[in-house]
């Protein structure tokens, strides 16, 4: 059985931010605007997924 994996955009600047959102986008990869990244959808980037919903943009894979 194949992983189910999410492609991520950051779409959205960090600047400003509280801390936590930064070190969250940094959890999943990202550090600049435009940038992409392929994850596999566990439980935990899920969870990352849902705190910073309003930076980012998600495909599904």
């Amino acid at each position: 059985m194949a992983e189910k994996t999410l492609k991520i955009k950051q779409v959205r600047s960090i600047i400003g931010r509280p801390a936590r959102q930064k070190r969250t986008m940094a959890a999943l990869g990202l550090k600049r605007i435009n940038h992409e990244r392929t994850v596999v959808a566990t439980p935990q980037v899920l969870g990352m997924i849902a705190k910073v919903k309003h930076l980012i943009t998600v495909e599904e894979n």
